[in-house]
C-alpha cells in the first residue's frame, strides 16, 4: 500500500509517501513541504498548494491520501486556512479517483507514539524510528505528514473490516425487513 499523507497548511503543507503493510517495515518514499508566501492573497496561496500536491500525486502515485482531519483551533484565520487546504487536497485526490481518509492528530499521534498526546518531538523520533531515518524530517509538517501515512496504513486494515460488517449488517437487515 502506497499512501499520501497531507498535513494541511497554506504557508507550510507537509507531504509525505509512505509504503508497505501493517505488521511489516514500512518505508519512506519521500517527504517535504509545499510552501506559499504568508502575504500572498488566499486563492494565489490555494492554488500553489493544489499544484503541489498534484505534482506530489503525479510523481509519487499513491493508492491512498490520508489528511489530518481539521480540527476547531482558538485562532479561527488559521484554521480556517487549514480547513481551505484540506479541502484542496481531499480535491485534487478525488479528481484521480483516489480513496481519502481523513485522522485526527490524536489518532495520529497514538498509531505512531502509542499516546494520543505526545508532542511533535515524540512523533518526530517514532516517525525517524518507524522508518530507519537518519534523523526527524524537518519541518515538523513534513514528519506529520509522513505519520499521517504510517497511521492510515496500520488503520486501514481494521477500518476496511469494520466497514464491511457494517455494510453486511444493513444488508442482512434490509432483507430481514422486506420478508
Amino acid at each position: 500500500m502506497r499512501v499520501l499523507g497531507v498535513d494541511p497548511g497554506l504557508t507550510r503543507c507537509g507531504v509525505g509517501v509512505v509504503e508497505g503493510v501493517a505488521g511489516r517495515p514500512l518505508r519512506m518514499i519521500g517527504v517535504g513541504v509545499v510552501r506559499t508566501p504568508a502575504d500572498a492573497e488566499t486563492p494565489r496561496r490555494l492554488v500553489a498548494v493544489e499544484e503541489g500536491i498534484e505534482r506530489w500525486l503525479q510523481e509519487y502515485r499513491p493508492e491512498y491520501v490520508a489528511v489530518e482531519r481539521v480540527f476547531s483551533q482558538h485562532n479561527v484565520r488559521t484554521v480556517m486556512g487549514t480547513a481551505q487546504a484540506s479541502a484542496v487536497a481531499m480535491l485534487c485526490a478525488a479528481r484521480r479517483g483516489l480513496p481519502v481518509a481523513l485522522h485526527t492528530p490524536s489518532e495520529v499521534k497514538a498509531a505512531v507514539t502509542g499516546s494520543g498526546r505526545a508532542d511533535k518531538a515524540q512523533v518526530g523520533a517514532m516517525v525517524t524510528r518507524l522508518l530507519r531515518l537518519d534523523a526527524p524530517p524537518k519541518p515538523a509538517d513534513a514528519a506529520d505528514a509522513l505519520a499521517l501515512a504510517i497511521c492510515h496504513i496500520w488503520r486501514a486494515p481494521a477500518t476496511d473490516r469494520l466497514q464491511r460488517a457494517v455494510a453486511a449488517q444493513r444488508v442482512r437487515t434490509t432483507k430481514g425487513s422486506t420478508a
